[in-house]
């Protein structure tokens, strides 16, 4: 079992930044976490994965958000974050942390972000 809490979510006007962070009940490095990721539910859409990062560092983001966002970790803290810049409206949703953990998916409670224009 992996508890996932997240948290930094909140309101930032478009253009703004803010940094969410991603806290495991377990160690990060361990080696059965196949990676850890962020995604995010708009309302009234479906889930969409936006960042990736494995055990080795290797980082995958999805096409709208290369340049802006950037996905790292802090194995002492047993952390995730998400720094986000430039931020749009439309990337108003919750934003899920989420492990693979022995090939099962483990989540967060979310954390809201709200970007007004």
């Amino acid at each position: 079992q992996v508890q996932l809490v997240e948290s930094g979510g909140g309101l930032v006007q478009a253009g703004g930044s803010l940094r969410l962070s991603c806290t495991a009940s377990i160690s990060i490095t361990d080696l059965n976490i196949n990676f850890m990721a962020w995604y995010r539910q708009a309302p009234g859409k479906q889930r969409e994965l936006v960042a990736t990062i494995t055990n080795g560092g290797h980082t995958t983001y999805t096409d709208v958000v290369k340049g802006r966002f950037t996905i790292s970790r802090d194995n002492s803290k047993n952390t995730v974050y998400l720094e986000m810049n430039s931020l749009k409206p439309e990337e108003t949703a919750v934003y899920y942390c989420s492990a693979r953990y022995w090939l099962t998916d483990y989540w967060g409670q979310g954390t809201q972000v709200t970007v007004s224009s």
